[in-house]
């Protein structure tokens, strides 16, 4: 994947659509790229969260451990941050991520997310948004289990 692709992927995640173009070049460039293949894990709930991951290609389930095993809360896909509560609460990882598919992925780290959210105020308000949307789903998720 080019660098204006990776540009475009991070241009379709809502936290980062309002960033200058040039900015956004930097964060494609400073980011690591990881690819996963099916059934790999990207990281376990209780790791420590060094990092968030931008899902450039593919498919990815968040699991949580329960007392009656392993509950899938989410599925996500391409153009999606995933990790970054741990790296915003300084708690560690609160699910595990597993690819369901080849998973291909920018990383970023813990200062360099800092670093963007200081800069871009804008960001912290749609990583709100994005968080509250998200738990809003975890919540459905949990009263349809309760229900069955």
């Amino acid at each position: 994947m080019s660098l204006n692709e990776e540009v475009e992927c991070l241009r379709n995640i809502p936290m980062f659509a309002n960033i200058e173009p040039s900015k956004l070049k930097l964060l494609a460039f400073t980011s690591e790229r990881h690819a996963y293949n099916e059934g790999e894990f990207l990281f376990h709930q209780g790791d420590e969260g060094d990092s968030a991951y931008i899902i450039v290609d593919g498919e990815a389930d968040v699991i949580i451990n329960t007392d009656d095993g392993p509950l899938t809360i989410a599925h996500f896909k391409k153009n999606t941050i995933i990790g970054e509560i741990a790296i915003l609460t300084d708690v560690p990882r609160t699910a595990t991520v597993k690819a369901t598919t080849r998973v291909d992925t920018m990383v970023i780290s813990k200062e360099l997310f800092f670093r963007l959210v200081m800069e871009f105020p804008q960001i912290a308000i749609e990583i709100m948004r994005e968080l509250a949307k998200r738990l809003e789903a975890t919540n459905a998720r949990v009263r349809e289990l309760s229900a069955a």
